[in-house]
């Protein structure tokens, strides 16, 4: 293999900023789809992503390009995803690739994560590659966006490539500074005798019920072919390679993978769990050093994830495993909860990560899922000093084992241009915060500091800074630590009995304000019933809030024609003992579709 040919590299920008559509213009370009199978958004192979319109997955693609010198390079792009929430499927992809385009909407100018994944890429001493996207629209703003790139990368205005991906204009010129600027990959073979060592680091995986789990690796050194034994280093696994291959993007299967190159390996291993996104492949015969693998991520938001039926606890945990293997920053432990039954306390970066993935739950494993209110984790010291984490709401103790509460906050980073300053502003002042300090960014941004309670932020504050903005504005955040805080929790009674999967911790002072929302909430969403249901929030035995959803009536009158009137009374009577005797009696079956609604706020 000339490593010389080979140019590894992402694309990474804020969510909706084209990277999907570049990706597009690349495969027509380098011819690897053909005009006949080529789709809008191709390498998001989720339908789940092309419905929503943001990329929610890291995926890679080999590409041929030839040169106007006639020379033929390989070029292994990875497409990575914007949203805040998935920054973790950016970090492991830039520890594969060498070089990054740095994309930016020519409209909205440099985001929040724009800043962000610079940073990331920046780390990994990548060569970053500027582009300005979306020239051709009415609105957009192209010199202002290229002079605020050159002052955040401190470089020349004629560096920056303009391009409209969505026509293709310039994006050849991309291509080729991809060629020319992005490095080779580096050798850095180790001998065992006369062969050099196979190693390859594994930065995603799935799982395919004929050929066990899938590793994608970049290969380090040396090269492994289809039937070889390997072993993985972190979890001390054996295996035989069952195949191993290019994407393009679809699997392509090849006769061997080889140094420099980005790939798959079919391990033939059946146990998600084996398998490690950070961990080393290397020859199962000889004793290497592993490579460095990732940083776990640390998952702040929580959320109890519990099958609707609950014989299907098995395949929730098995599709949970799974998912883990695409998804390393999903984490989850088994729970069990009065009512519900057996489920799992997941971990996620964010509420729209668990939003994610209850849905992939339900498309991709035919589940049906109840999901609780995300909440962040606690840190509770007892009266005899010992510290403790909680995860959910039901774990919460008594107030009076309670020494002291504590609860992490973040530094937050909002991005703005001057003219949403003020609703920014306001926005700010409606949650529990600090002000830190204001920087500017060329003329036409504004970058504010806030610490905030994660509690805050973690459901619908990004929604909502994106609605006051018209889209402008767009936030970063990263956790400090842990400060001492008033909490209570709050339970939710429907029709009498509680209901756990709505239980959440609050502040004390904000406990009137979040019951009554919560209730009014349930009661917009709930169902009615045969009888009256009650919905209560409670705080320590007492109510704080009550909503009632009244009865769904039945005439039954109806056929009656004419008469005397005391037969309409009777069967009226009648009616009204039956549904007091339900009411006594029955319990509300609560939809799974009302459990997404409350979780989404």
């Amino acid at each position: 293999m000339n490593l010389e040919k080979i140019r590894n590299f992402v694309i990474i920008a804020h969510i909706d900023h084209g990277k999907s559509t570049l990706a597009d213009r690349f495969l027509e370009l380098t011819k690897t789809i053909s005009s006949k199978k080529m789709r809008p958004q191709f390498l998001d192979m989720m339908d789940l992503e092309r419905e929503r319109g943001i990329t929610i997955k890291l995926q890679p693609c080999r590409m041929i390009y030839r040169a106007d010198s006639g020379l033929e390079y390989i070029l292994n792009l990875v497409d990575t995803p914007g949203h805040i929430d998935f920054s973790y499927e950016v970090s492991r992809s830039l520890v594969a690739v060498e070089g990054a385009i740095l994309l930016v909407d020519a409209a909205k100018g440099i985001q929040a994560q724009t800043i962000h994944n610079l940073d990331l890429a920046k780390k990994e001493n990548l060569v970053i590659i500027p582009v300005v996207n979306k020239i051709d629209l009415p609105q957009a703003r192209i010199e202002e966006t290229v002079n605020e790139l050159a002052a955040l990368l401190g470089i020349s205005k004629n560096e920056i490539i303009k391009i409209s991906a969505k026509n293709g204009t310039n994006v050849k010129e991309v291509l080729k500074a991809v060629v020319e600027k992005v490095p080779p990959p580096k050798q850095k073979l180790v001998e065992n005798g006369s062969r050099p060592v196979f190693r390859a680091l594994i930065f995603d995986s799935k799982y395919d019920s004929y050929k066990g789990v899938i590793a994608y690796v970049r290969v380090v050194d040396g090269e492994i072919g289809s039937g070889e034994k390997i072993k993985l280093l972190g979890t001390k696994t054996e295996a035989e390679t069952k195949e191993v291959g290019f994407f393009i993007p679809e699997l392509s299967s090849q006769d061997t993978l080889s140094i420099g190159e980005i790939g798959y390996i079919a391990t033939g291993i059946k146990e998600p769990g084996k398998v490690r996104a950070g961990d080393t492949i290397s020859n199962f015969q000889f004793k290497v050093e592993p490579l460095p693998g990732y940083q776990e991520p640390r998952p702040m938001v929580f959320a109890s994830i519990y099958p609707e039926d609950p014989d299907k606890f098995g395949l929730l945990k098995e599709s949970l495993s799974k998912l883990k293997l695409n998804d390393p920053s999903l984490v989850f432990e088994p729970e069990t909860k009065e009512g519900l039954g057996r489920g799992f306390r997941c971990g996620f970066l964010g509420t729209l990560h668990a939003e994610i993935v209850s849905e992939r739950l339900r498309r991709e494993f035919k589940l049906e899922v109840i999901i609780s209110i995300p909440s962040v984790v606690y840190k509770i010291i007892n009266q005899k000093g010992k510290e403790r984490f909680i995860y959910s709401a039901n774990e919460w103790p008594n107030s009076t084992e309670i020494k002291k509460m504590e609860e992490p906050w973040v530094s937050l980073e909002i991005l703005t241009p001057p003219e949403y300053l003020g609703k920014v502003s306001e926005l700010l002042k409606s949650i529990e915060g600090d002000y830190v300090k204001t920087e500017y960014i060329g003329k036409e941004r504004i970058l504010l500091f806030y610490e905030t309670p994660l509690r805050e932020i973690i459901i619908n504050f990004y929604d909502k800074l994106k609605s006051i903005s018209q889209g402008y504005a767009s936030m970063n955040y990263q956790i400090e630590g842990f400060k001492e805080a008033d909490l209570l929790k709050m339970e939710v009674l429907i029709a009498g009995i509680k209901e756990e999967a709505f239980s959440r911790i609050v502040p004390k002072d904000k406990s009137l304000q979040e019951g009554r929302i919560l209730v009014k909430k349930l009661k917009e969403t709930l169902p009615h019933q045969q009888f009256s249901v009650a919905l209560q929030a409670t705080v320590e035995g007492k109510v704080i809030a009550r909503e009632t959803i009244s009865a769904r009536r039945k005439d039954v009158t109806a056929p009656l024609y004419g008469g005397d009137v005391t037969r309409k009374r009777k069967l009226l009577e009648k009616q009204k003992k039956g549904k007091k005797k339900l009411k006594e009696k029955g319990r509300v079956r609560i939809p799974p579709n009302v459990f997404l609604e409350i979780f989404r706020g």
